[in-house]
């Protein structure tokens, strides 16, 4: 046992978690097989964990990879997660995967962003999405929340654009209490400020952003929120999902997402096929 000041060490760190996370000394000592007395010891300074503690009780607790190392050195020990940049020659196993799918998932639309929402990949059908964007906001790095709220940005065409911000930022509000990322609470208020487009068609008091008289899209609001675009005059339909890498052991890899996006009506499918197919 060590005696550290209140306030200072791991021990407050992790029991900011918890409390986040709404978990009991006691439910996290069961979950983590060990005792609720040895869990408040660690979380007042009286106890030092072992590295072995700290990595399992981050697990239990789904502290983000980079915080795991914030927690590791609080406790006195070396980071254990690496962050390696997307170049590095390292990555080319990660880079060839990811390119192979999105590849693979062409004709639709599917990209690759990190943490901060900054555009690592993506495929033709997201190229055909972002036609008429601003060079300015194509200029590397490219920050997809950025592209796609800006009023001068995709957000022009997106037809259910005040339902689509209301969920992109909700999204990022849910990540900012996940992972506490200065960078994503600055760039939330920064699109969160943008004006709306204007002159843009909003349909967003359709039936979950669909016309009102059509049967489809309210069926479809049903069961996601879709996601409805203007392109070459007609109106693209469609339902996306976010996938991330499955016990990542470096930091880059657990903060990458693939956004892919699945065409919600034939004749979605049929126009995308007809431009890229």
């Amino acid at each position: 046992m060590t005696s550290r000041t209140p306030g200072a060490g791991v021990g407050p760190l992790l029991r900011s978690w918890r409390e986040q996370r709404r978990i009991s000394q006691l439910e996290l000592a069961l979950r983590a097989g060990s005792s609720a007395r040895h869990i408040s010891f660690v979380e007042t300074g009286r106890a030092r964990p072992s590295e072995e503690m700290v990595l399992r009780l981050s697990e239990h607790l789904e502290v983000p990879v980079r915080e795991r190392n914030a927690l590791l050195l609080a406790a006195g020990y070396a980071p254990r997660f690496t962050e390696t940049a997307m170049d590095d020659p390292s990555m080319a196993v990660v880079r060839e995967a990811l390119e192979r799918l999105l590849r693979g998932y062409e004709p639709y639309p599917a990209l690759v962003v990190d943490g901060t929402y900054t555009l690592v990949a993506a495929n033709r059908g997201l190229a055909l999405i972002m036609e008429g964007v601003p060079d300015r906001l194509l200029v590397p790095p490219v920050n997809a929340a950025r592209v796609v709220l800006h009023p001068e940005g995709v957000a022009r065409r997106i037809r259910n654009l005040r339902q689509w911000r209301a969920h992109l930022l909700g999204q990022m509000e849910r990540q900012i209490a996940l992972d506490r990322s200065d960078a994503l609470r600055a760039l939330y208020e920064e699109v969160a400020a943008y004006p709306p487009p204007e002159g843009a068609v909003d349909d967003s008091d359709g039936p979950e952003g669909g016309d009102a008289g059509d049967p489809a899209a309210f069926a479809l609001g049903n069961f996601a929120l879709p996601l409805r675009i203007e392109h070459g005059g007609q109106v693209l339909t469609f339902l996306s999902s976010i996938s991330t890498f499955n016990t990542p052991m470096d930091v880059t890899v657990a903060e990458l997402a693939i956004e892919t996006f699945l065409p919600a009506d034939p004749a979605t499918a049929k126009y995308l096929m007809a431009q890229l197919g």
